[in-house]
């Protein structure tokens, strides 16, 4: 009995270790089985096809390892999910998915009936994920693995970066490395890296403006010095005198915002001060001349070191189509005589170039000059079919590109930025309902939501 009674009182335990298990192994099933978008991005970020469980009977999860194999053969950071129509993902959104899985890259995901997609634009231009994502859609009668693969297909041509298991990249040999001997420390010197090589390419940016900005400075200061105006003077009145000061303050402005300038950005706001003062010496010479005092126009699109423009005149850049352009008089007289005008080049690595096909480090240089004419929204419709018009031709455009979270902090595709990110850079059609594609084929109301053709 003694001998029973201990067996008993042992196997107690044991029981209670054995029914422990036992529930654990019967949540263990329903704790995967949950999904959600943690699960989700944690499984994008390894570049992997996330399927969440509620729709492996629409999209097998050996359909989502073939199409994982597909992308990562590619070598692009794209990223896919496909994921139920539930209330757990009722208030996800694109932007949700890349702030989790924290790289620059091309997100594609299906979500119930419908099909979105979206991308940073370092990665892909604005709108082109959405397009690439309706055709795919209306090509594969509804079907999620048809779908999927086109989408991908199209995308992978198109995708700028690496994937996230890039084998040949120096990162993923310094990773173990420092992994090992910094214990975990890898991903912030992998952060501290990219971080580097962007700051590296705004100082190379700014240095290659500088040398443009200070050659427009030193224009409008010859202009003053030639002005022969002395406010002292018995024939000037105190609005000319007010005329003259203003452009003097801006000429010193833009010289001590072009020494203060840290990013490229920064020279937005010397061209904003050139602008304006040349403004004010056009005004101070209409007084002199006893004539009606200039319409503020946009500076000469040909050269804004010409100065206010005066009219507009149909023109077409080598290789464009003809649009109307601000010009100075002598510019308009050019182009009704059929000769070229005078236009604004720099020095690029393919040799002189018109600054709008210089690179995108021109876009702030530009955009301070027009930033006060319909908002800055003048500009990208006169660049229209020029490097910097692609740029510009977005709604980001009038948000980023001028402001410390524009273009210039823009990653590249692949890139690890966590969710530091500029979500007026991330291009989606809306968070599951402006803009996907499904509903019987229908494109959220017929539009793509976002970019130009």
């Amino acid at each position: 009995m003694r001998s029973l009674a201990r067996r008993s009182r042992g196997a107690g335990p044991l029981a209670l270790v054995a029914a422990l298990l036992g529930l654990l192994l019967l949540l263990a099933p329903a704790a995967s089985a949950a999904g959600g978008l943690s699960d989700a991005a944690a499984t994008m970020k390894k570049g992997r096809v996330y399927v969440d469980p509620d729709m492996t009977s629409r999209f097998s999860q050996s359909q989502a390892d073939a199409l994982t194999k597909k992308i990562d053969k590619a070598d692009k950071p794209i990223f896919i999910a496909v994921i139920p129509d539930s209330p757990a993902y009722a208030k996800t959104g694109l932007k949700d998915f890349r702030t989790l899985v924290g790289i620059d890259g091309v997100y594609g995901v299906w979500h119930g009936d419908k099909f979105d997609a979206g991308g940073d634009r370092g990665a892909m231009g604005a709108g082109q994920p959405q397009r690439i994502a309706g055709a795919a859609f209306r090509s594969s009668g509804g079907d999620i693995d048809a779908t999927l693969n086109s989408f991908v297909d199209q995308a992978v041509p198109q995708t700028k970066g690496t994937g996230v298991n890039h084998s040949t990249s120096i990162a993923w040999v310094v990773i173990p490395v420092v992994l090992i001997a910094l214990a975990g420390a890898g991903v912030f010197f992998l952060f501290k890296r990219a971080k580097k090589r962007k700051d590296d390419q705004a100082r190379a940016e700014l240095e290659q403006l500088r040398r443009v900005v200070d050659e427009d400075i030193t224009a409008f200061g010859v202009e003053l010095e030639r002005l022969d105006f002395s406010p002292a003077a018995s024939e000037a009145d105190d609005e000319q005198r007010t005329d003259y000061s203003h452009a003097l303050d801006s000429y010193e402005k833009s010289k001590r915002l072009m020494d203060e300038a840290k990013r490229p950005e920064d020279v937005k706001q010397v061209t904003e001060a050139i602008e304006d003062g040349r403004f004010s010496l056009a005004t101070l010479a209409a007084r002199r001349d006893k004539r009606p005092l200039p319409e503020r126009r946009p500076p000469c699109f040909m050269d804004p070191r010409h100065g206010p423009s005066v009219k507009d005149v149909d023109w077409a850049p080598a290789g464009g189509s003809a649009r109307s352009v601000p010009v100075c008089q002598a510019d308009a007289d050019r182009v009704a005589a059929g000769l070229d005008p005078a236009i604004r080049t720099v020095d690029t690595d393919q040799g002189p170039q018109p600054y709008w096909n210089a690179g995108p480090a021109y876009a702030p240089y530009a955009g301070g000059y027009y930033s006060g004419f319909g908002g800055g929204g003048l500009l990208p419709g006169l660049l229209v079919g020029t490097m910097l018009g692609s740029m510009m031709s977005s709604p980001a455009y009038a948000a980023a590109p001028m402001t410390g979270g524009g273009y210039q902090d823009q990653y590249e595709g692949g890139d690890f930025t966590g969710a530091d990110f500029n979500a007026a850079d991330f291009s989606s059609g809306g968070d599951f309902g402006g803009g996907d594609f499904g509903g019987g084929g229908d494109f959220g109301g017929g539009d793509f939501g976002g970019g130009d053709w």
